[in-house]
């Protein structure tokens, strides 16, 4: 006997209800899914960015920079993973923009990176979820990169 489950969350793999919102509550499951839909991107981009809200390091730097736009950053991080992770071009933007002047380290990063992974590794199995933290990874490691690159170069245009 489980509890109330909001129908995006059928299938999870992981009892996941102390990240959500409390009228989000999910049944508890014992099989972990692959990632094969638009509704699965967004029961991973939901879980992962309620950890991310929630946590001291890299949560603050969200909340400053998103504000009170949470709804449009999760509708536009759906479609980036809908065309990373499924092949469907949905996503029609440039991702480092938006972050290349923000006050963050490495090990914002490798925060960024845990979440990201425990959070795959909660819900999902398979190629796209493995694809998926190879992918997280890359992106991290980009941005870094990119970021470290711009800070050193101030005079440098990102475009």
């Amino acid at each position: 006997m489980g509890v109330d489950i909001d129908y995006r969350f059928r299938g999870l793999g992981a009892v996941l209800s102390h990240h959500l919102p409390a009228d989000e509550r999910i049944k508890i499951m014992t099989n972990k899914k692959e990632i094969i839909s638009l509704e699965d991107i967004k029961i991973l981009v939901n879980i992962f960015y309620g950890k991310v809200r929630k946590d001291k390091l890299i949560g603050p730097i969200f909340d400053e920079r998103i504000k009170d736009r949470w709804p449009q950053h999760l509708e536009k991080m759906y479609t980036f993973w809908q065309t990373i992770l499924l092949e469907e071009r949905t996503y029609f933007g440039a991702p480092f923009p938006p972050h290349a002047n923000l006050p963050i380290s490495h090990d914002h990063f490798k925060r960024w990176m845990e979440l990201f992974t425990q959070t795959v590794d909660d819900l999902f199995t398979g190629p796209i979820a493995e694809e998926a933290k190879w992918r997280a990874g890359k992106m991290a490691e980009l941005f870094e990169s990119k970021i470290e690159y711009f800070k050193g170069n101030p005079f440098k245009s990102l475009i």
